[in-house]
């Protein structure tokens, strides 16, 4: 079977109903490509494990399913599927269909028209430009997303968005923690790979409600923040050593 090109990375903890249209919109939109797509069900206890299941049976090949016993989070979700992806490139999307993967052609042309070049992408960050979430919850990120701005200085508009493309092998070479996911853009950075940053939809959930927090995670992101903060400050990786002579 031929390698996939990019690997598709859903983490999802109880989104029953949305991962069917989630994946077949993903199919319709990489008709051509390709790709893989792997699901996490991050500790679900409504039906996503059944409904991912079905799709297997069912003939959807490009499907492959890993598991947690109990909800580890998003980070991990991620961590896990990427070390299992053959994909060359990783685009990440969240499980409740907000993200809408007719915008992945696009990214994935944008890293293509770099490839094999020094200064080449190692990532493209969606931005999503007309948020559909409640007014709290765009408050929130909007706070969360300027204080990281200002301290990070990563120059990303919109770390939040689910929907992101990295190459495989600059992410695995970057340091994991719970919660990493929201700052990748500034680590990638930090290890001297460039990003550049893409419109992309937003639609409003399909079924249930959103499982990772909002406010509620705020405390915690503060202390991740400066965490980083911290470990960026110890980095010495972002110019690449050279080899002298043949």
């Amino acid at each position: 079977m031929e390698d996939p090109y990019v690997s598709i990375l859903i983490p999802a903890r109880d989104e029953a109903g949305n991962l069917t249209p989630l994946l077949e919109e993903i199919r319709r939109a990489l008709v051509g490509e390709a790709y893989e797509i792997i699901v996490v069900d991050d500790g679900s206890r409504d039906g996503s494990s059944a409904e991912l299941q079905a799709l297997k049976s069912a003939g959807f090949a490009e499907l492959r399913i890993l598991r947690h016993a109990r909800s580890l989070g998003q980070s991990t979700a991620v961590h896990r599927a990427a070390l299992a992806a053959r994909g060359h490139w990783l685009a990440t999307l969240d499980g409740d269909g907000q993200n809408d993967p007719a915008d992945i052609p696009g990214m994935l042309a944008l890293v293509r028209g770099s490839e094999g070049r020094a200064d080449g992408l190692k990532l493209v960050a969606g931005h999503r430009v007309e948020r559909q979430d409640r007014l709290a919850k765009r408050w929130a990120s909007r706070f969360a997303n300027d204080l990281r701005s200002r301290i990070l200085q990563d120059g990303m508009p919109d770390t939040g968005c689910g929907l992101k493309l990295i190459e495989r092998e600059a992410f695995l070479r970057l340091p994991y923690f719970d919660h990493m996911h929201r700052f990748i853009p500034a680590l990638i950075r930090r290890h001297g790979g460039r990003m550049q940053v893409h419109p992309v939809h937003h639609r409003p959930r399909r079924a249930g409600v959103s499982k990772y927090g909002n406010l509620d995670r705020a405390l915690v992101g503060i202390l991740d923040l400066f965490g980083v903060w911290w470990l960026i400050r110890r980095t010495r990786l972002d110019v690449p050593v050279q080899e002298i002579g043949g």
